[in-house]
């Protein structure tokens, strides 16, 4: 290939936020490239959702034994770590390969390297020189700078995500779902586990109340979460690391094995060199308008964490934004970005969900609303399989009969949460539900009772 190369379109990054949109412009007969400074196949699939999941499945495992022990259930159920993490790399490690050869497939050029925009439509990866009528930045997003002294001694939910062997003590800095979820993981597997946050409560975005509930399972795991306290210092010595904090005007200290960041995520498009390409970009990514497009540079779309737009750093949401890049690549600016609820989660055990409104965010629009709330550990579907953290609330629209919020917390969390977005998605009145028929004995049965 020569030095210097055109294409139709050119998109950075190879998770759900570009290869929707790769795809579908190489579908309709458009020369792409598609660029990835890491092994192809996004965050999700290679290092996010899915071999998060995978770990988490074998933490139900256990935790799922240890709660029936005494009713009906014998034995003892513990994590092999070493080989939970090679039936992860089942799932992961095929990602890269499988992704370049479906790009080859579909004509797209693959790029490896870091891209950096030399002006409004030049790109330089490496060694190469690229040009685009129309590019797209789906560059996802990288753990978010710290302003800690010795930071560099900290891993990433990525090194985490790739331990041959989980240390006997680990200290997660934030108090945001990465460092709940793989701290709720490395407890069940045996290891001591601290979680250091610098907010009066963790897992801000969530309900209040329900994220207590979850506060409190985790304590009652042996996980110690410090709140009000920020991290000053990580220092290393022969055989552990020690995080100094700043709690309440007092230096809290804590040693562990590992120090791992667990405090939050931005858009990883610093070194694009973006003012060459006159692209703006504030604190959320890349400034777009309502068609995901670049105001001051419109051969350019952002999709995914990359982008600065309402709809959140999740999966899905990315795969959304790109199947709207794609149509507006394709047929001009014909489809603005109209989001509907988008449902968030937290894969702990017991999970937590949202949807919708909080409670707060209800009271600051001035909504009438009916909120319904309250533990859940008494009910059948969780006194059957014995947990005992479980709870909801749902916030009904006074004037509409419509759910406007659902917050949850238990095993089914994730399911039931994907039924309530749907109910409020289509606007469906709580007396439409109520009217339903249920399998019983099911999660979905108690839906009637949150309402």
């Amino acid at each position: 290939m020569s030095d210097s190369e055109h294409f139709d379109l050119i998109v950075i990054g190879t998770g759900s936020g570009g290869s929707v949109a790769a795809g579908k412009c190489a579908g309709a007969g458009w020369k792409v490239a598609q660029i990835d400074s890491r092994p192809f196949g996004g965050t999700c699939a290679r290092r996010g959702c899915d071999p998060k999941k995978v770990l988490v499945g074998a933490a139900e495992a256990v935790d799922w034994t240890r709660r029936m022990k005494g009713r009906g259930v014998h034995g003892k159920a513990e994590i092999d770590w070493q080989n939970m993490m090679e039936f992860k790399r089942g799932f992961t490690e095929p990602v890269p390969e499988n992704r370049e050869k479906a790009m080859e497939k579909q004509g797209i050029t693959p790029v490896h390297g870091r891209a950096r925009f030399t002006d409004e439509r030049t790109l330089r990866v490496g060694g190469r020189t690229l040009t685009g009528d129309r590019m797209l930045i789906a560059a996802g997003a990288k753990p978010a700078p710290l302003p800690i002294d010795g930071i560099d001694h900290m891993v990433t939910s990525t090194d985490f995500l790739e331990l041959d062997n989980l240390p006997d003590s680990l200290i997660f800095v934030g108090g945001g779902y990465i460092s709940f979820e793989f701290a709720h993981i490395a407890a069940r597997a045996g290891s001591e586990v601290h979680i250091v946050h610098r907010g009066d409560r963790p897992l801000e975005n969530f309900d209040a109340d329900l994220s207590n509930i979850l506060l409190e399972k985790t304590r009652q795991l042996g996980i110690t979460v410090q709140l009000n306290a920020e991290v000053q210092t990580v220092r290393k010595s022969q055989n552990h690391f020690t995080v100094e904090a700043s709690q309440n005007g007092d230096t809290k200290s804590l040693k562990a094995d590992l120090v791992v960041h667990g405090a939050g995520r931005v858009p990883d498009i610093d070194d694009m060199q973006l003012d060459h390409a006159k692209v703006e970009r504030d604190k959320g990514g890349i400034v777009v308008n309502d068609f995901l497009q670049s105001p001051d540079n419109p051969r350019v779309y952002a999709a995914g964490d990359a982008a600065s737009s309402p709809g959140k750093p999740l999966t899905p949401v990315a795969g959304f934004e790109s199947h709207i890049v794609a149509s507006n690549l394709l047929n001009g600016n014909n489809r603005e970005a109209k989001y509907p609820v988008q449902p968030s989660m937290v894969f702990t055990i017991p999970p937590l969900a949202m949807a919708g409104l909080t409670e707060d965010e209800a009271n600051e629009r001035g909504l009438e609303v009916d909120i319904k709330s309250g533990r859940t550990d008494g009910w059948y579907s969780s006194k059957r399989t014995n947990e005992t953290h479980t709870g909801y609330k749902t916030l009904v629209d006074k004037e509409s009969d419509t759910v406007i919020g659902a917050h949850l917390i238990g095993e089914q969390a994730p399911e039931l949460i994907n039924m309530l977005t749907m109910a409020i998605n289509r606007g469906i009145k709580t007396t439409e539900m109520k009217q339903m028929i249920f399998a019983y004995p099911t999660y979905g049965s108690n839906l009637q009772y949150m309402i």
